[in-house]
């Protein structure tokens, strides 16, 4: 590029200096004027441009320090307990007692079916047992049911009728021997008594079957006690109502789902290891998790792990429990989740006052020979007060605490 200079030497050198006199004086004024303006123009940008005041910071150095040796993963929150509730028994609903979102403790009735027809089935089946028990001659209300078979009517008139049929086989057997009474009139005696004996035994049977009748009466009248009781759907366990399906008026069939109830404390935080961590995986290691849009940490420990690493996705399905006493996390949410698979590892770190994050863009600003100095670096794994640089410093690096604005090349002065 040529200058106003240059071109002015180069139009004036080439023309006669005496018939153009006038017109060079005219060019050099012109050329003068527009130095000048450039002049001015230069002047007014260098006032606008901002300098770059000195700033008192404070620094640290980039050292070693010992760190946990931690594994990041993200997982599902799930509720430790999660059952659909029905009743055992058939019926209409006549009131529901709780709805959704309702806590309930272990034994908290949740619906009731009508119980008329319940109550009825009672009342027959125990007019069965009293009938039972009269049988076998024993009191009607009563719970003991121990009877001597020897003490029954039946088996007392049987027993009667065998007593006389051995008496009169022994007379007859000694009117044969003294030839009063022949042969066949003894095998006649002989045959009653067997016929007694017979029916004897055949009555302490039928008290047999009687016992065994109010056994069953007994039975049949706890069942159907125990179908009153079931007409009241109560919480298997403590928990929270998460779905309702019924309403009162409702015929329901026995073992149809109305409520689906969870347990949310403690909850389970469900996790996928990648298989080249899952190594390092260890039951009770301790695990920090953050939920979506919620800076709140929150405490675990591993307690359960799956036997083998899935083929599909080549991860290590594990479970955390994770406490939950004020219902803050609820089942079904995102978490991230930090495992602390090695409680002191020496790495090289940084103060995390001293690492801005903009747009997922990690740096940190060094103080070099007295001015700032932008550096973009990767963290890994944290603590409350350092965090670990994986890439862009070096140990002995000293790093700008909260370094704001500062731009690089900004004179600093250091602070303790």
């Amino acid at each position: 590029m040529f200058g106003p200079s240059t071109v002015a030497h180069t139009i004036l050198c080439g023309v006669s200096s005496r018939p153009l006199a006038p017109l060079r004086a005219s060019f050099c004024l012109v050329l003068a004027l527009a130095a000048c303006n450039k002049g001015a123009q230069d002047a007014r940008a260098a006032a606008s441009r901002p300098s770059l005041q000195p700033k008192n910071v404070q620094v640290e150095r980039v050292a070693i320090h010992a760190l946990p040796r931690t594994v990041q993963v993200s997982g599902t929150l799930a509720a430790d307990e999660e059952s659909e509730l029905g009743f055992k028994v058939s019926g209409r609903v006549a009131s529901v007692l709780v709805d959704l979102g309702t806590k309930v403790k272990r034994g908290d009735p949740l619906a009731v079916l009508e119980t008329s027809d319940f109550e009825l089935r009672v009342l027959q089946t125990l007019a069965a047992l009293q009938q039972a028990r009269a049988r076998l001659g024993l009191p009607l209300v009563g719970d003991i049911d121990d009877v001597d078979p020897e003490s029954i009517a039946v088996v007392g008139m049987a027993r009667s009728v065998l007593e006389e049929a051995r008496l009169n086989q022994a007379r007859v057997q000694e009117l044969v021997t003294q030839k009063l009474r022949s042969d066949s009139d003894l095998d006649t005696a002989k045959a009653a008594y067997e016929v007694a004996r017979a029916r004897h035994q055949d009555s302490l049977e039928e008290v047999r079957q009687r016992q065994a009748l109010l056994s069953q009466r007994r039975a049949e009248l706890a069942l159907v006690r125990q179908q009153l009781t079931d007409a009241t759907l109560t919480a298997p366990f403590e928990g929270a109502i998460r779905e309702r399906h019924v309403s009162p008026g409702h015929f329901v069939a026995a073992g149809g789902a109305l409520f689906t109830l969870v347990k949310t404390d403690p909850l389970r935080l469900r996790l996928q290891v990648p298989e080249r961590e899952s190594g390092a995986i260890r039951m009770g290691q301790s695990v920090t998790l953050t939920l979506e849009g919620d800076t709140t940490t929150h405490e675990g420990q591993v307690a359960r792990l799956a036997p083998a690493i899935g083929e599909s996705n080549r991860t290590l399905t594990i479970e955390a429990v994770v406490a939950n006493p004020d219902g803050a996390l609820r089942p079904g949410g995102f978490a991230r989740a930090t495992i602390v698979v090695e409680q002191a590892a020496p790495t090289l770190c940084v103060p995390r006052s001293a690492v801005i994050t903009f747009a997922g863009i990690e740096k940190a600003v060094l103080a070099k020979d007295g001015k700032a100095e932008e550096r973009r670096i990767r963290t890994g794994r944290s603590d409350k007060d350092h965090a670990e640089v994986l890439e862009g410093l070096s140990d002995g690096d000293q790093v700008v605490l909260s370094p704001g604005n500062l731009v690089t090349g900004q004179p600093l002065v250091l602070t303790k």
